[in-house]
């Protein structure tokens, strides 16, 4: 039974129990139906109570059905809506912990709701590129008015009860129970059994003063904001209707709204992405109840930019860290970066002064290996140097405790080699973090071919406590995310050798929603960064074919931001890109002694190329077990590498423009004389879906 049905003197209570949130999946929706049907006959009930199990009233719908002929199976969550207002008996809502979407939508189809301090309440279909679909944005500013209604709509995001109760004239809920909110639900229930006629939040009225400039103000800015989805402002509209509009008139309009944006690209990648983020979580061959190894002590080596934003991270969670380097000097200009970073916060009004205090007081600082031995895990942030990580580990294999987690923060070395550096191989994993290591939501977790499983498991919860998105990748040179995006940085630049301008190519891609361009990316990283991975490129694949331009670009100096010179001027103390005649000539020449004649390419051929080339090395990491399944994919690319989030990350999207049509392109590719033939030979993954007709997201 996904709903229990018990009596307790008058009052029936129906509970939801369908772990872990009490979604409203077919099986709840029909066993509360029945519930409902069984109390109206029973003569000894004279109230209903509806409650949910556990930590939840309910999280709503169960989007595991969406897009499955059980999602509309009757009982659907409208009829089900229908039958608690028709009810003879009246229905009180007993909402705790978590009431969002269609629960709250359910709740308020009741005919009174009580609710315990601290529930968290909203309506976050927005989030997955819908509206609420059940009456939501009808019933909700008839009780808490348009104004307050609508900013809950359009941010998606929780409320608690006691703030909700004290706005003025709200009539979400009858009552706040302290105490046990059965016992005092029951007490509600039997204040209310006698009363009629029964209260519907439809026969309520929504009204604004000022409605027609109100709703245009709310349009404008929704589409400044967010110009890729159309959700919110749909949203608006239905905020408008309920205003506008009969109740039931309201309703049509928001059901036909709802199933229409369900069709949506935008939708079908948001559903995607909210799928994929916790498909990342699970890992096929660690089960969820694998024992964990106590965390209560960080030691961090490395005090630079990247060091220090990996230990703000353990610090924001409460977690004490003792960070270590080599000179006093170097410690000393990292704890003072760490404070400037806090008082930032606080000038902000993100941060308290006591919280930063806090956060300041649980950071230690070292020059000795020997003053790590207690901790419980150690994190070495060290130049990128295969020898200077040797280095590192012998010593922490020396001096750290048996069952200490060893992690490097490498971003392209082999874990496996690190790892052999020590006499415990079990106790190394990869964790690479992204700058700025304290702000970036990645978190790579790079498992190593002797990682425990156990140090795989305590790693991804230590992830979710510091609050980031973990993903796991196997051993390979860059992992997930850095071997993907040199193959488009390979193309951005091959690009520019054959006719285009870095500018070109970043207003293309940018228009496609990346957050920013590849050459603008590279002048923020350093583009001397890339050039030391070509040059072990050039050594270990003569026969991969790169533009030599970067190369001759860092000969000059122009490293990007940090010398004020990249692919773009800068000027001092400013982030904007200039276009630089220098870098044109430079490029101009290098065309000119290749003997190329520069050619006119659309925007159309550079985001193909730029996404494309991510998408077949996503498909070769994928054949190779490198990353487990494609939503690990997009979920780097989406939070690591700016992917922009209306077209659900790389695979996603090829899915939605067609695997056949990807590989057709790539066919294309292939016949440009200046382009790398051998690259754009579909791997092996892909060419089987397309020809399958299937896609990436197929099983997921």
């Amino acid at each position: 039974m996904s709903a229990r049905y018990a009596v307790h003197g008058p009052a029936a209570v129906i509970t939801l129990d369908n772990p872990p949130v009490n979604g409203l999946g077919h099986a709840t929706r029909r066993d509360v139906a029945d519930g409902l049907v069984r109390a109206q006959d029973d003569p000894a009930v004279q109230a209903i109570v509806i409650t949910g199990a556990g930590r939840a009233f309910s999280g709503g719908a169960d989007i595991r059905e969406f897009d499955t002929p059980q999602a509309m199976r009757e009982p659907n969550l409208l009829s089900l809506i229908l039958a608690i207002e028709a009810s003879g008996k009246p229905v009180i809502a007993a909402l705790h912990t978590v009431c969002m979407g269609g629960g709250l939508e359910l709740a308020l189809g009741c005919h009174y709701r009580v609710a315990a301090p601290g529930c968290q309440v909203a309506l976050p279909e927005v989030k997955i590129g819908l509206i609420p679909g059940a009456g939501g944005t009808q019933r909700l500013p008839r009780v808490l008015g348009v104004e307050d209604a609508l900013n809950m709509i359009l941010s998606g995001e929780p409320v608690a009860s006691e703030r909700l109760a004290a706005l003025p004239g709200q009539r979400l809920f009858d009552r706040l129970v302290e105490g046990d909110l059965m016992t005092g639900a029951l007490a509600f229930a039997a204040e209310v059994a006698a009363r009629r006629p029964l209260p519907l939040v439809r026969r309520l009225t929504a009204h604004h003063p000022n409605a027609d400039a109100y709703f245009q103000f709310a349009r404008n800015t929704a589409t400044a904001m967010a110009p890729q989805f159309p959700a919110p402002r749909k949203c608006i509209d239905m905020v408008a209707a309920s205003v506008a509009l009969p109740f039931d008139e309201g309703l049509r309009l928001e059901w036909s709204t709802f199933t229409a944006l369900m069709l949506t690209p935008e939708s079908r990648a948001l559903r995607h992405v909210f799928m994929a983020e916790r498909a990342a979580g699970k890992i096929a061959d660690v089960p969820a109840d694998t024992p964990v190894r106590s965390v209560k002590r960080l030691a961090v080596i490395g005090a630079g930019t990247m060091g220090g934003g990996i230990a703000m991270n353990f610090l924001n969670a409460g977690l004490p860290v003792v960070m270590l380097e080599t000179k006093q000097e170097a410690l000393d200009r990292g704890v003072a970066t760490i404070r400037r970073n806090y008082e930032a916060q606080v000038k902000k009004g993100k941060l308290t002064a006591e919280r930063a205090e806090q956060r300041l007081g649980l950071l230690s600082t070292t020059l000795d290996y020997a003053d790590l031995a207690d901790a419980d895990m150690v994190i070495e942030a060290v130049f990128e140097d295969l020898g200077v990580k040797e280095q590192v580990f012998r010593r922490l294999d020396e001096v750290m405790k048996p069952g200490a987690i060893l992690a490097s923060n490498t971003s392209t070395l082999d874990l496996n080699r690190i790892a052999a550096f020590t006499r415990r191989p079990q106790d190394v994993i990869g964790t690479h973090f992204f700058s700025p290591a304290n702000v970036m939501k990645l978190l790579e977790v790079v498992r190593g071919e002797q990682t425990g499983k156990d140090v795989l498991a305590t790693v991804m919860q230590l992830g979710k406590k510091i609050r980031k998105t973990c993903v796991v990748s196997g051993v390979c040179d860059g992992f997930i995310g850095n071997r993907m995006v040199e193959q488009y940085l390979r193309q951005a630049f091959l690009l520019v050798d054959e006719g285009s301008t870095p500018q070109q190519v970043d207003k293309a891609i940018e228009r496609f929603g990346f957050a920013m361009g590849p050459f603008r990316m590279s002048d923020l990283a350093g583009n001397d960064i890339g050039w030391a991975i070509r040059k072990r490129r050039y050594a270990e694949r003569p026969h991969m074919q790169y533009s030599k331009t970067p190369d001759l670009l860092c000969e000059t100096g122009r490293f990007g931001q940090k010398t004020g010179a990249g692919w773009y001027d800068y000027q001092a103390g400013k982030r904007d890109a200039i276009p630089s005649p220098v870098v044109l000539e430079l490029i101009e020449g290098h065309r000119r002694t290749l003997g190329i004649t520069p050619r006119k390419i659309g925007d159309d051929e550079i985001v193909e190329r730029l996404v494309y080339a991510l998408v077949n090395e996503g498909a070769h990491l994928l054949e190779e077990g490198i990353a487990a399944k494609a939503g690990d994919i997009d979920m780097v690319y989406l939070t690591g590498y700016g992917f922009p989030l209306h077209r659900g990350g790389p695979m996603r999207h090829a899915d939605e423009v067609g695997l056949f049509n990807v590989v057709r392109a790539m066919r294309r590719f292939q016949h440009n004389p200046l382009d790398d033939a051998a690259f754009w030979e579909p791997a092996p993954l892909l060419a089987r879906l397309a020809a399958d007709g299937k896609t990436f997201g197929h099983g997921l």
